[in-house]
């Protein structure tokens, strides 16, 4: 059984593989011939093991939007485990018993319910006693058999997790520094609880299921062992796990720490659970923690250096990051010598000079972060020049922490800015042009303007002998271009990264000029300040861009390599005519701030910055936060509300009292 469930694995992710690379990148990894053969190989297997998963080419679970998630109560309280750092602790609890080891998983704990072989339900852990019913999301989660072959009534346990590839993918794709996600955590919490599902999907959420709540099996063994065997024959993923004992506990540890670093999953430790379940029942609980498992953590290794120096690192969007320099020190089995200060006010907050006595150690055994100074002489001068370009320096306040930019317009980082913010998806949408590709291509001359990027067929015998290049990449790369020429009004006005206009100003500009370029680049500063949303600033810096003989150039070159084709008009109700929103705190039910902002917009709603008397409503899901934007609607009297709030208000097409 088990061998062919990893065929159905092996061949789901095949025929997955070779549709993407057919439908998506208009490529052929295999012939039709061949996918039909391992098409019916699949529809065979999944017919005689009844495990058919959620991302299976032979279903097709569809995309759903609900205006809220339901809650259910848990037939068992979830309670959180207790935890210790000290291996004798863990042979302490085992005494001669045996266990299970495995990852603690750091993202949200589902709970599945299946009847006759299908999921039925699927509920997060809430409060413990509480949860939020998620079924149709779970059915998107990569890896989950929507069907298997057991067909009692079967409730288990297991975590819902985004890898880290996909959570560096998706922060990629954000430029606001402030809407990134701030851990793989928390950007699954929120994949998992959307509202649409087609978001979840998108996410690549996947889950790794670790107990059995309840099953209709009086003949399976009421051991761990036993039942994770079990749960792998019906399709499941599990986290690695390990047989132990006091005798080679502390050595299996050993093993978990060094794999670690190895894993695209974030774990942020360890469990320990009795083989024995029926043992770990008859423990009981506590009041907070179940008695027949225990979370481990692991020390954080810290070593003491001195900081050498500051090396001032210039990004690509001008902001300019401190990097400790420091004499080598070893942690967690590999020499480290650099770590990021993030930003000027960490370090402020940590009074670094050259000389002092720093601790280092590595954040979840991966990341190198300064711990502690314990000499604090504060003697770093900030530069008022740009390491790459030699310009003047800035220092800017976001959210109450400093940053430092590049404010020359020239600099090369910002050059590598503007093009990567070109060809991205809501600008001009050239699909695997990475920014490190553009800096490549920039070093060698290959690209100097917008225009030279669909000229970049006459660099074909320099490109395909690049390193990570090739005749298939190069081909790729260049089909890509060739869909973008065919581009519109929109893309290509918001591909300008002209200040403040984002995609819904550059929707609202075009629509309001008829999608005719030539009126829309030679749009006046009183027209452009008639149309909703559209502020003095805005004007100014739209009117002051287009002013500009080069950039003017610029644009006249580009659209002979393109072609302008119509926008459709939005048809969306406007019932957020002349209202003003202020977003705040993490998004739920929405890939980012910036869609959250485009729904608003899309129906007529303003969203700012900050919260002035001219708000109308604060959106924010921690209504009793008590952070400053909160603090600042509460003393204007602005309402705060959730998305829930909002989605409502977007269902039935009327905001109540208006």
């Amino acid at each position: 059984m088990d061998r062919k469930v990893a065929r159905i694995k092996e061949l789901v992710g095949k025929l997955n593989e070779a549709s993407k690379a057919y439908y998506q990148e208009n490529r052929e990894i295999m012939t039709n011939f061949e996918y039909d053969k391992l098409y019916d190989e699949l529809v065979a297997l999944e017919k005689e093991t009844g495990v058919v998963l959620s991302n299976s080419p032979t279903i097709n679970v569809g995309y759903e939007l609900i205006s809220n998630l339901p809650k259910e109560a848990h037939e068992q309280p979830m309670l959180s485990l207790d935890k210790t750092k000290e291996i004798h602790v863990l042979k302490e609890w085992l005494g001669n018993k045996k266990g299970i080891l495995s990852w603690k998983l750091d993202g949200l704990t589902i709970v599945l319910t299946y009847s006759d072989g299908v999921l039925v339900k699927a509920v997060t852990r809430g409060n413990g006693e509480i949860g939020e019913v998620v079924t149709n999301n779970a059915k998107v989660f990569k890896n989950l058999p929507v069907k298997i072959s057991y067909k009692g009534n079967l409730v288990l346990r297991g975590e819902a997790v985004i890898r880290y590839s996909d959570f560096e993918r998706i922060n990629r794709e954000i430029e606001n520094v402030d809407a990134k996600y701030k851990n793989p955590r928390n950007l699954c919490s929120g994949s998992v609880r959307q509202l649409n599902n087609r978001i979840t999907a998108e996410r690549n959420v996947y889950f790794f299921a670790f107990s059995i709540v309840r099953i209709d099996d009086p003949n399976l063994d009421n051991f761990r062992s036993v039942q994770l065997n079990w749960i792998k024959s019906q399709g499941f993923d599990v986290a690695d796990y390990k047989e132990v004992d006091t005798a080679n506990l502390e050595q299996t540890v050993k093993w978990f720490s060094e794999e670690i670093t190895k894993i695209d999953f974030p774990a942020d430790g360890l469990v320990l659970a009795y083989d024995d379940i029926e043992y770990g029942r008859s423990l009981g609980t506590t009041a907070k923690f179940p008695k027949d498992s225990i979370a481990f953590k692991w020390q954080d290794e810290i070593k003491e250096t001195k900081l050498l120096k500051i090396e001032w690192s210039a990004s690509r969007t001008g902001l300019i990051n401190p990097i400790a320099v420091f004499e080598p020190v070893e942690l967690e089995g590999t020499t480290v010598k650099r770590a990021s200060v993030h930003n000027i006010s960490v370090m402020e907050s940590l009074e670094l000079g050259i000389g002092d006595t720093i601790g280092v150690y590595k954040a979840n055994m991966i990341i190198p972060q300064i711990s502690y100074n314990a000499t604090k002489s504060r003697n770093v001068k900030v530069p008022e020049n740009c390491p790459v370009c030699g310009g003047q320096t800035r220092i800017q306040q976001e959210n109450g922490i400093k940053f430092l930019y590049c404010i020359n317009s020239e600099c090369l980082a910002k050059q590598i800015k503007s093009l990567t913010h070109f060809v991205s998806r809501d600008a001009m949408g050239i699909d695997g042009f990475s920014e490190a590709t553009i800096v490549k291509f920039v070093e060698k001359g290959f690209i100097k303007d917008y225009a030279d990027i669909f000229r970049l067929e006459r660099f074909k015998d320099e490109i395909v002998e690049m390193e990570g290049f090739g005749e298939k990449s190069y081909n790729n790369l260049i089909n890509s271009i060739n869909r973008a020429r065919k581009t519109n009004t929109v893309r290509l006005l918001y591909s300008m990264g002209i200040p403040n206009i984002g995609l819904s100003n550059a929707k609202r500009i075009c629509s309001y000029f008829g999608y005719d370029w030539n009126h829309i680049v030679n749009a006046t500063h009183d027209q452009l300040t008639d149309i909703s949303g559209i502020g003095e600033v805005m004007a100014n810096e739209y009117v002051a861009f287009f002013s500009i003989d080069k950039n003017r150039r610029r644009i006249k070159d580009l659209l002979s390599e393109i072609e302008l084709v119509e926008e459709k008009v939005s048809n969306e109700e406007q019932i957020f005519d002349n209202i003003r929103f202020v977003v705040t705190g993490s998004v739920n039910h929405f890939k980012n701030r910036a869609e959250l902002k485009n729904v608003i917009e899309e129906r007529g709603g303003k969203v700012s910055e900050s919260v002035t008397s001219n708000t109308n409503y604060l959106i924010n899901n921690d209504i009793n936060s008590t952070s400053s934007k909160n603090k600042k609607a509460k003393e204007l009297g602005i309402p705060i509300i959730t998305e829930e709030q909002l989605l409502q208000w977007i269902n039935r097409g009327v905001i109540p009292g208006n």
